[in-house]
């Protein structure tokens, strides 16, 4: 809507050129000015302020002065028209905020795309606002746009997370990964297909509502399938089973502490002189504080409080936990 509201103003200007050009070349035919004199004619013609001839004009001149008048006073009226509907409207800012969030955009890197502003996109920006990973939100209904009020608010694209063009526009191609989240299993899967045509490296976590819908979504490219009324109903009877246990795993994955922190970090991630060494050696405790409580193997085999001996070797994780000061200096250390 904006950019056809500002094509109306880009034909105004171009038709007070062609005035101007027509002015300047029927002053010198008609009247034999230079050029100079010409376009000064016009300039007061076209300007309606009343100014003295640089020459008496002839009676052609005085005709085609009249013709000036009329037609320039018609074109300023429209570009007049033009413009204050686009201001009035608020295309104006509607148009400068398109261009500011597509630049922003532009300068991101492996950053997180969230498809959906819903229950479940609201509580993924908020566990990454808290992690201080840097996301863009595609949501298509303009009210829930009005009310996301975060930090990076600024990086919301406003659309159609199933067309292309949309995910193009929120940098799928330098993101690290796509949170799709919307209602509609059909659009979940589209999407994710999508995303991992135009960026075949994505994370993608995809929301499925229908039992069938999980095994679809693999197939289709999503690495992770959520299932938030299964786990939901999970999760409720684990609180009545063993409630101190679950409260303790909500504590230390970021759903109950702002100081506790639960980290993977990767071999690449390393620093080279820690890379292909024992646990034993890389002393995380003593260093940093934090604690080694798993490890991912390269064959993608998990193990829970690994041995001391255990390598780190090529394609492996450790998983990490600690304060934040305590993930901060492992950091700080050894990545």
């Amino acid at each position: 809507m904006g950019i056809r509201h500002f094509s109306k103003i880009y034909i105004s200007l171009a038709l007070i050129f062609l005035i101007m050009c027509t002015g300047v070349v029927g002053f010198i035919l008609i009247e034999g000015y230079n050029i100079l004199d010409a376009f000064y004619m016009t300039v007061i013609t076209v300007a309606t302020v009343g100014f003295q001839e640089v020459h008496p004009l002839s009676e052609g001149g005085r005709m085609f002065t009249a013709f000036l008048i009329i037609t320039s006073f018609g074109t300023f009226a429209y570009a007049a028209a033009s413009i204050s509907k686009y201001i009035a409207d608020g295309e104006f800012n509607h148009y400068f905020k398109y261009y500011k969030v597509t630049a922003a955009i532009e300068k991101l890197e492996g950053h997180v795309i969230i498809c959906g502003f819903g229950r479940n996109g609201k509580q993924a920006a908020h566990v990454l606002k808290k992690h201080n990973t840097r996301f863009v939100v595609i949501e298509e209904k303009k009210e829930v746009i009005d009310t996301i009020t975060h930090r990076h608010s600024d990086l919301v694209v406003h659309g159609d997370a199933t067309h292309d063009e949309v995910l193009e526009r929120a940098g799928i191609a330098k993101a690290k990964a796509v949170i799709t989240t919307l209602p509609v299993d059909a659009d979940n899967l589209f999407i994710v297909l999508s995303a991992k045509t135009l960026n075949p490296k994505l994370n993608i976590i995809s929301r499925a509502s229908e039992d069938n819908s999980d095994k679809k979504l693999k197939l289709a490219g999503a690495d992770n399938v959520i299932m938030p009324d299964k786990i939901g109903g999970a999760h409720m009877a684990s609180l009545v089973m063993k409630p101190d246990v679950m409260e303790f795993v909500d504590f230390i994955t970021g759903q109950g502490g702002d100081n506790i922190r639960l980290e993977e970090i990767t071999f690449a991630n390393l620093s080279e002189k820690f890379q292909n060494k024992t646990i034993r050696e890389l002393e995380v405790r003593n260093r940093s504080g934090a604690n080694i409580i798993g490890f991912k193997t390269a064959k993608g085999d998990y193990v829970i409080n690994p041995n001391a001996d255990t390598m780190i070797i090529p394609d492996a994780k450790l998983f990490v936990l600690g304060t934040t000061e305590q993930i901060n200096a492992l950091k700080e250390l050894f990545v």
